[in-house]
């Protein structure tokens, strides 16, 4: 047997073990056979090594194989070693960090979110330096493999470690392909059966299109009142916006289209502080005999609170949201097909700026063909108006971003916060990124050069 290896940087993240899963139930004979985990954090690393080996025990030896090998490792450097996938989902300051990038912003009365907006850039400042040692550390030890990016800010983070890996690190979020799968069924059919015109950046995108059999149906599904109406992003934005736009917005565009209403929301415990408090309770309980089941109980807490305050009082996720298939099947699907050939098309975030009338090194959020080493960005709907205004404001946030946290430039990262269209004035700029720097030491470490 051939031994393909998989390094998960962040292995003790909480997700980590859907991964696994997902790997133990593919019957390929060209499968991944080595799963090696590296985490910075000990008690977490230590968690999510128990839950994964309890998979392991419990994983159909019949029907699917032996599962992967597991490996867990302190050592950024053997984890690497001779890796054919290196996944990334690193959280640089931990939960306190994402923590700080809400409370930090709704100091200011901005929107706290860890992806976007202020703290979305305050994310991306931290990381990016952390993401770029990762490249080289690739680059040097596994210069052949395939780097799986899922460390947000995801786009902005691609795009900072293509500078050294180059078409090599892809970008994955499991937003789009959840869109465009609600949408799908809504019409009554498997998104298998549907060719997907997707485009935007990372939490920015629009679905523009869902052709089956020939005929775009998205017009007949924004047109039915019933079939509309379960749609989570009908119960977040509303049927009437939808149809003014033709098109369904990925669910983060709420912090867009819905400012007032995402603000008024955020009363109380923010989404990092309900996630920091249920996270160290889970660790904290994850023991070998118990790690499955109390890491099950804790995720399906986790997905039913998803966005509940954009969903709306009484609007409940439905089942089918609930369930894993989410990046974990994305990761998956993306490996499959650039390791044996296995045709695919996925949405994901890969260089292909000038498709949407960015620069051509820009990393966007489109559909992409993928075979065998070979990922080719789809024709989409050309953005215009105000999506297309958005992207590229957005966008021009992401570079100023990326230059300041590649030189530690102040100025770039002030005019990244300025620039931003959830932050509503010059001043407020200066302020978040003095704040920023306050809270969170890794993110005064791009300024200082202390680490």
């Amino acid at each position: 047997m051939v031994i393909v290896k998989l390094a998960i940087i962040g292995g003790g993240g909480f997700r980590v073990p859907l991964v696994y899963r997902a790997l133990c139930a593919d019957t390929h004979a060209q499968r991944i056979t080595t799963v090696c985990l590296y985490d910075v954090d000990p008690l977490r690393l230590a968690g999510i090594a128990h839950v994964v080996r309890a998979i392991a025990e419990q994983s159909d030896r019949t029907a699917y194989g032996d599962p992967p090998t597991i490996e867990v490792t302190d050592s950024i450097d053997v984890a690497l070693d001779g890796a054919d996938f290196v996944f990334s989902a690193i959280r640089v300051g931990g939960l306190a960090g994402r923590v700080a990038d809400e409370r930090v912003a709704i100091a200011h009365g901005l929107i706290g979110q860890e992806t976007t907006g202020p703290g979305g850039i305050a994310y991306g400042l931290r990381t990016i330096p952390v993401a770029l040692d990762l490249a080289r550390r690739v680059r040097g030890l596994a210069p052949n493999a395939w780097v799986v990016n899922f460390t947000n800010p995801a786009g902005m983070i691609t795009e900072a470690m293509s500078a050294v890996l180059g078409e090599r690190v892809i970008g994955i979020c499991d937003s789009p392909v959840g869109l465009a799968r609600r949408a799908a069924r809504a019409l009554g059919h498997d998104l298998g059966d549907c060719m997907i015109d997707y485009s935007g950046l990372n939490h920015l995108g629009w679905l523009h299109r869902l052709t089956i059999d020939g005929i775009d149906r998205l017009p007949d599904l924004l047109a039915d009142d019933a079939a509309l109406a379960p749609l989570e992003e009908t119960q977040i934005f509303g049927a009437d916006w939808l149809r003014l736009l033709s098109a369904i917005p990925n669910e983060y565009l709420h912090y867009y289209y819905l400012r007032r209403e995402a603000l008024a929301g955020q009363q109380g415990a923010t989404r990092g502080e309900f996630l920091r408090d249920q996270q160290a309770a889970c660790y904290a309980l994850l023991a070998p005999v118990t790690a499955l089941t109390t890491w099950e109980a804790v995720l399906r807490e986790r997905n039913s609170t998803y966005l509940a305050a954009a969903r709306g009082e009484g609007n409940e996720r439905a089942a089918e949201d609930l369930v894993s298939g989410g990046y974990e099947g994305v990761a998956l699907e993306l490996m499959s097909a650039l390791a044996r050939g296995a045709d695919a098309t996925l949405i994901l975030n890969v260089a292909a700026g000038a498709q949407l009338g960015l620069p051509a090194d820009a990393v966007v959020e489109v559909p992409c063909h993928v075979d065998a080493g070979t990922i080719t960005p789809l024709p989409t709907s050309p953005l215009t108006g105000s999506m297309r205004g958005l992207v590229e404001q957005v966008k021009a946030v992401d570079r100023l971003a990326i230059e300041a946290a590649t030189t530690g430039s102040a100025r770039a990262a002030e005019l990244a916060f300025a620039q931003h269209p959830l932050v509503d004035s010059t001043r407020t700029a200066a302020t978040l990124l003095t704040d920023y720097r306050r809270a969170i030491p890794a993110l005064d470490a791009v300024f200082t050069g202390r680490t």
